[in-house]
């Protein structure tokens, strides 16, 4: 332990991987937090410490509990990626009040929760990076993003007023807007089975993409990054 400290809210397969692997290979120790508190764990032996915390993103005593105790364990937080989302997808119809609700309490009030939790520490320090996940839906609703689309753009435009109150005060905050597809053994079975490689979004570069947004001189701060495949029409 020694290095600086990130936390991934929102660590699972696919990005939430990509993430871990990006910032450990920096140097930083991990603290991974999703529902279960699964995840891989290192002591620091051989490398940056690794650990596991369960919390619900949805729910802002669970959230600043696990972010109490990742200070606690860890130390300080220098870096907050918050990869925490709820994809209920369906059209009027399909999606349910209760599924809306809880698409926005993952989406956008755990964000909320994060930044309430670390704004005034970074604040009072002058230094920090809040990095936020979002999608093509925080930009345009589509018939099957419902709840979806609502609660990617409000975690944007919570992104946006975060990063007016904190950037003054040191703290970076900066919102990805990823355009297309990541490439997952889901995506691939399930939404895109015939698509060629190059349809998908390597989740590795998105992660190297956050990782530079963390090390931006305060000069030439970045507030949203948009990232695309090649081909990908927008």
């Amino acid at each position: 332990m020694g290095g600086k400290v990130c936390v991934i809210i929102g660590f699972g397969p696919g990005l939430g991987t990509a993430y871990a692997e990006v910032f450990t290979r920096a140097g930083h120790d991990l603290a991974l937090l999703n529902r279960s508190g699964a995840g891989t764990s290192g002591d620091g032996a051989t490398g940056p410490v690794v650990k596991t915390f369960a919390c619900d993103a949805g729910d802002p005593d669970s959230l600043k509990a696990a972010l109490q105790s990742v200070q606690s364990e860890l130390g300080q937080i220098d870096v907050a990626i918050y990869n925490a989302d709820l994809a209920q997808f369906g059209t009027l119809d399909e999606v349910s009040e209760t599924q809306f609700e809880q698409s926005w309490r993952v989406g956008a009030l755990g964000l909320f929760a994060t930044a309430k939790f670390l704004g005034p520490q970074m604040s009072e320090r002058g230094s920090g990076t809040i990095i936020v996940s979002g999608a093509t839906a925080a930009l345009r609703g589509n018939v099957w993003t419902t709840a979806f689309a609502p609660s990617k753009s409000a975690q944007r435009v919570l992104a946006n007023a975060l990063a007016k109150q904190l950037g003054p005060k040191g703290v970076h905050v900066a919102y990805i807007v990823i355009d297309g597809v990541i490439d997952t053994e889901d995506t691939r079975t399930n939404f895109a089975p015939n698509e060629p490689d190059e349809f998908f979004i390597n989740p590795v570069h998105i992660a190297e993409a956050a990782l530079m947004l963390a090390h931006q001189d305060k000069s030439a701060w970045t507030f949203e990054l948009d990232i695309r495949p090649f081909g990908e029409k927008w």
